[in-house]
């Protein structure tokens, strides 16, 4: 089969020859591709004539799905999957798989680097030490004995509160479905708009969904503390960015620590978010460890392999 690699997958040339090598053993020929190609029209030539195309988090259409006529399998290195047209790929009988699991850890740290650098005003006071400044004026305040907020308790929402509680965090989750595994840790659920005006740090580890799409609005915002602060690192259209924007930079929430827009980076110089607060942002590096990274790409290999065998893991449903 041909194997299209339509983007880098963040590793080096030796880690993609070695992982792929099982690919070739197989007989299939690879092509892979070192930089991203955002022409549709090019895009189009790099993968019309895929049997399985690998990619991370670019997008990929309906319009170039319905024009690769021999495609049968998609594997995503990444775990959310929003970025690809499903219903085109239902309606052509492409099976795709992701890579579940991959960035857990990963992820799991960025939040309290984020959080940690708001609350305790790494980057102003670091600006103030090259300035021959002080720390007056920027005193920050300790996550011992705060109430973290968790906000989709999967494998990243759980890790995150197992590091929370290791910091001496009160952990609060809201969940469709409670996990007996961290209510055993000490972890209570509760409702959404309970956990938005008890918590101190809100973390949010929820899919995007159309549910979820603006989870965080003007009213959600309006309901927490002053003194609170926000981590994204979920997906962007989570929040409502321009209201998330008008509360920093009115005084009605202390910061927030935003690794996720809605788009990929490189993100609009004009974003209300680069522009609020109290805030830290990042151009989505939560996923992007080294270690994460050659996990994926592991993940996605196995994916075709066990696809092959008839018994695919890591199904997209």
């Amino acid at each position: 089969m041909k194997i299209v690699i339509m983007e880098p997958l963040g590793i080096s040339a030796e880690k993609l020859a070695a992982v792929t090598e099982p690919l070739k053993a197989a007989g299939h020929e690879i092509t892979a591709y070192d930089t991203k190609e955002t022409d549709q029209a090019k895009l189009l030539e790099r993968v019309k004539d895929a049997n399985i195309i690998i990619l991370a988090n670019q997008p990929l259409s309906g319009d170039i799905i319905r024009q690769c006529p021999d495609l049968k399998f998609l594997s995503v290195a990444f775990t959310g999957v929003d970025h690809v047209d499903l219903a085109a790929c239902r309606e052509k009988g492409i099976t795709v798989c992701n890579a579940a699991g991959y960035s857990t850890n990963a992820v799991a740290e960025l939040v309290f680097g984020l959080a940690i650098s708001v609350i305790r005003n790494i980057l102003p006071t670091d600006d103030r030490c090259r300035h021959e400044g002080t720390k007056d004026g920027l005193v920050g305040f300790e996550l011992s004995g705060k109430t973290f907020g968790i906000v989709g308790a999967g494998a990243i929402g759980s890790r995150v509160a197992q590091i929370a509680i290791a910091f001496g965090c009160r952990v609060i989750a809201y969940s469709r479905t409670p996990k007996p595994a961290l209510e055993a840790l000490g972890v209570t659920f509760v409702t959404k708009d309970e956990l938005f005006k008890e918590a101190d740090i809100v973390s949010l580890h929820t899919p995007l969904t159309p549910e979820t799409k603006f989870l965080v609005d003007e009213a959600t915002l309006r309901s927490m503390k002053p003194s609170a602060i926000l981590i994204n690192t979920a997906r962007g259209p989570v929040v409502d960015s321009q209201s998330l924007a008008n509360a920093l930079n009115q005084g009605r929430l202390a910061g927030a620590g935003i690794d996720v827009f809605e788009t990929e980076p490189p993100i609009p110089r004009d974003h209300p978010l680069l522009h609020a607060k109290h805030t830290v942002v990042t151009p989505h590096i939560a996923f992007a460890s080294r270690e994460a990274l050659e996990k994926r790409a592991d993940i996605v290999v196995d994916n075709i392999l066990s696809w092959e065998k008839g018994t695919p893991i890591n199904l997209v449903k």
